[in-house]
């Protein structure tokens, strides 16, 4: 025969399991917000814009051919600004410290939709060496391109600044704190449902016609002997002795 569960079980288990599931999750939230809040380092966020054009001359006019071509090149220009011969030079004007591979590891480059504007970010701890290194990879950028791939229109659009006040975009506490709520409810969840699984015990009558599959007939409930009822009621006399005594 097989072995059914009714939704009327489930929320049994889930009652029964309940203090187990909140403390579980508040566990998660609680180690989520510490972790976010005290051992995880802020990591500040910097960007800049940066128009690549052609190169025009006064009888080349600005046609669809142009922009599509300029379009086409985008994805190279993002190897180039990520490249050692860009950022080797970044690394030198700026003294930071940092190689040319742990400065890309630092800088991405992605490009608007269907546009010529290429965005430069910055993460790092320092949100002023953030922006520098924003900056001044655009500012190579744009006298380097001129030899590499003889493009001398090179606009920067934005440059990056630091803004008081500015929260770091990593970590989030908030969204951490959520995230582990959420973990901490399904963990405790499931974990309420494998100790029902594995609880093997009988406690109930329900409990022995699941088990044995046959109805219960009826039950014998526990009766007290004669000498614990004569324990209880010898003491309850002394118990008012007592307190006749105090009284007089």
């Amino acid at each position: 025969m097989e072995e059914t569960i009714s939704l009327k079980e489930l929320a049994a288990t889930l009652k029964k399991r309940t203090k187990l599931i909140v403390l579980i999750t508040i566990l998660a939230a609680l180690a989520s917000g510490i972790v976010s809040y005290f051992v995880l380092t802020p990591i500040y966020q910097a960007s800049t814009q940066v128009l690549v054009n052609q190169t025009k001359t006064e009888q080349q006019l600005y046609n669809q051919d142009n922009v599509q071509t300029s379009l086409q090149l985008i994805s190279t220009y993002n190897v180039i600004m990520k490249s050692p011969a860009i950022l080797e030079k970044v690394s030198n004007n700026l003294s930071v410290g940092l190689t040319a591979e742990q400065l890309s590891e630092k800088i991405s480059v992605s490009s608007e939709q269907d546009s010529q504007v290429v965005n430069i970010r910055v993460e790092d701890q320092d949100h002023h060496r953030a922006a520098g290194i924003a900056n001044e990879t655009a500012n190579v950028f744009q006298e380097e391109v001129i030899k590499i791939m003889n493009v001398d229109n090179v606009t920067i659009l934005a440059p990056a600044e630091v803004k008081e006040g500015s929260a770091p975009v990593k970590p989030q506490p908030l969204l951490n704190i959520a995230t582990a709520i959420v973990v901490g409810l399904m963990a405790g969840v499931g974990l309420a449902f494998l100790l029902e699984y594995m609880d093997n015990t009988i406690k109930s009558e329900q409990d022995i016609e699941k088990l044995l599959e046959l109805p219960v007939l009826g039950s014998v409930t526990r009766i007290q002997d004669d000498t614990a009822i004569e324990r209880k009621r010898t003491n309850l006399n002394q118990t008012v002795e007592r307190s006749g005594t105090l009284g007089s």
